[in-house]
Order: structure tokens, then C-alpha cells, then sequence
């Protein structure tokens, strides 16, 4: 059973780990008929199309969930979202057969909102982004558990533009996402503060608004509809 569901930002701080235990503690309460791994110490059968970063909500997070019977799409969303939090309900439900392809390997790209928390801030950035955007490369620092190296996110961005809601500043990007490669929102925004002239410290609210794959034609589509 394929799944959207949230990831609200009262919960923004749980990490990813803590997700899972709450889905899979979530399926234990529904009385839905779940599969579980063969082994020693079985497990129910459920992967997650991406980790959502710690601190970041979550609009259209995707889930699959191997079943050991056949279920209604409309049983497993009533079932499950009496037996999940408010904050982590879910959306939609599909079937899909055991030949669907791994989501972790379909994702291609994230659509984010970040807030700007202080306005003098967003309106800084939202000046410095036309002029950053029209460079050949963008350089940003890419953290990994081991070392920090210098790379040119350009190429892994779709789009990106500023609007204001509500008196705030919102940059909405739309990034490449996969295995191999990611843009990361604290990278754009590294790259978008050393534009503008800013030193200090920028406090954003990071919501993913959802993950998208590539269709047959190559363009960018929601991923739950894949």
C-alpha cells in the first residue's frame, strides 16, 4: 500500500528514525493485516521514499507498506489515521502490486518552502537571488560524515523564485533529489546568504512540499501518482 502522509511542524525535530517507530507502532494499533520479515527478529515490511531532514515538516512524505492481505484503500486511511497522531496523518492510499519499483530509487526531485523567519533577511535574499541565479555556478559546501567539500549546485536546481505571504518572505525551490546527488536547503541557502552579504545567523522553516519522480516523457511528476 502505497501512502502520503505529514509530517507536521509541531514534530519538526523528530528525526527520521522516530518516524518510522511511530508509523510502525501506528500499524500495530490499526489491527491491519501488515507483513513482517522472515528472520530471527521480524520487523513489518514498510520503506519510505526519502528521509526527511531533522527539523523540517513534511507535506506529501510517501511510505510503502507491504501487506499480508488484501485492504481498501479507505480502510487503510480510516485505520491508520485513528491510530496516528494528529500531526503525522495521512492523505492518500493506493494499491500497488509487489512489482512496483523502489521509491527510493524513483525520487528525482523535492519541492521546498522555506520561510525566512526575520523579514529585513528575506528581503535581502529575495534581492540577492536574480543575480545569483544568472551566475554559471553556484558554489555551496556539501557536509558529509567524513569531510566538507565545495560543489556547484546550479545544475541540481529546477526552479527557485521568492513571494511573500503574509509579510514573510517564502523561497520556494524545487531541487534534484536522488541516491547519488542532492541539493540540500542549508546549501541554497549557504549560497543565497554569501550573494546578499549576510554573515549572521538565518533562521528559516523548511516544509517539503512534496517528492516528484520523472515520467515516461522525462518531466518531473508527483511521485504518489508513479
Amino acid at each position: 500500500m502505497l501512502a502520503v502522509f505529514e509530517k507536521g511542524e509541531r514534530i519538526r525535530h523528530i528525526g527520521h528514525l522516530d518516524i518510522q517507530r511511530s508509523v510502525q507502532r501506528g500499524l500495530r494499533r490499526s489491527g491491519l493485516p501488515v507483513a513482517y520479515s522472515q528472520g530471527f527478529n521480524p520487523h513489518i515490511l514498510i520503506t519510505f521514499a526519502s528521509a526527511l531532514s531533522t527539523g523540517a515538516c513534511g507535506k506529501r512524505e510517501i511510505m510503502d507498506v507491504t501487506m499480508a492481505g488484501d485492504v481498501e484503500a479507505e480502510e487503510f486511511l480510516e485505520k491508520m489515521n485513528r491510530a496516528m497522531p494528529p500531526e503525522m496523518q495521512l492523505k492518500e492510499a493506493r494499491a500497488v502490486d509487489n512489482k512496483h519499483p523502489s521509491l527510493m530509487g524513483m525520487v528525482a526531485a523535492a519541492d521546498y518552502d522555506l520561510l525566512i523567519r526575520d523579514e529585513a533577511q528575506g528581503e535581502k535574499l529575495a534581492a540577492a537571488l536574480p543575480e545569483m541565479m544568472k551566475k554559471d555556478q553556484i558554489m555551496a559546501t556539501r557536509k558529509t560524515k567524513t569531510k566538507l567539500s565545495e560543489c556547484d549546485i546550479k545544475p541540481l536546481i529546477y526552479s527557485l523564485y521568492a513571494e511573500k505571504k503574509d509579510g514573510k518572505t517564502h523561497l520556494r525551490a524545487m531541487m534534484t533529489l536522488t541516491e547519488r546527488e542532492s541539493c540540500k536547503p542549508q546549501m541554497l541557502l549557504e549560497a543565497l546568504k554569501a550573494q546578499a552579504g549576510i554573515e549572521a545567523e538565518v533562521r528559516m522553516l523548511v516544509t517539503r512540499e512534496g517528492l516528484y519522480g520523472l515520467n515516461e516523457t522525462g518531466a518531473l511528476a508527483p511521485l504518489e501518482n508513479m
